[in-house]
């Protein structure tokens, strides 16, 4: 894709990419330039100083990225078992094995209760029904983030209090 860009539509674009193999490229294409957000690792973990720098970065922060994210715990540590195996320099046969055995959420999914896995509704019929209702475009970031904690409440208790059969939640409209 990048080539096509580069040779046919010569046009301006902006590619944010994990895949250290496609900064090889701008070896041979005249008109590309790698940049790279500088990144400086503290107390064994990494802060990113929000300035842009010409170069290509020397490792994924991928990882870190998805902590900051909040990615699940067994995520996260799935994805450092195949950066290891990656470093490893075994790319070759760690790749052709990944192709075959990329179930990435499969450890987080074990832990998953039955019903969250799809044996059945998860959710609370109250919950299922203020998000039925709500009409996202038409919140007010208060009303948003009172519907938020109100379904963290319900989310939290066994029964919770329905809202009102038929009501509509739109702007100022706490739930």
């Amino acid at each position: 894709m990048i080539e096509h860009l580069h040779a046919v539509n010569r046009c301006r674009g902006l590619f944010a990419t994990h895949y250290h193999e496609l900064t090889a490229l701008a070896a041979r294409l005249d008109a590309l330039a790698c940049y790279t957000m500088r990144v400086k690792e503290w107390a064994g973990d990494v802060v990113f100083l929000h300035e842009v720098a010409a170069g290509a970065a020397d490792r994924s922060y991928g990882i870190h990225v998805a902590r900051l994210a909040g990615l699940p715990a067994a995520v996260i540590g799935r994805a450092e078992a195949v950066l290891q195996s990656l470093e490893r320099d075994e790319r070759s046969s760690a790749m052709a094995r990944l192709a075959d055995d990329l179930p990435l959420f499969a450890a987080a999914a074990a832990r998953l209760p039955e019903a969250a896995a799809g044996a059945g509704p998860a959710l609370p019929p109250q919950v299922i029904e203020i998000l039925a209702t709500v009409q996202p475009d038409a919140l007010t970031p208060r009303a948003a983030l009172e519907i938020l904690y109100r379904l963290r409440e319900l989310m939290a208790t066994p029964e919770g209090n329905a809202p009102s059969a038929g009501r509509t939640i739109a702007a100022n409209s706490p739930v």
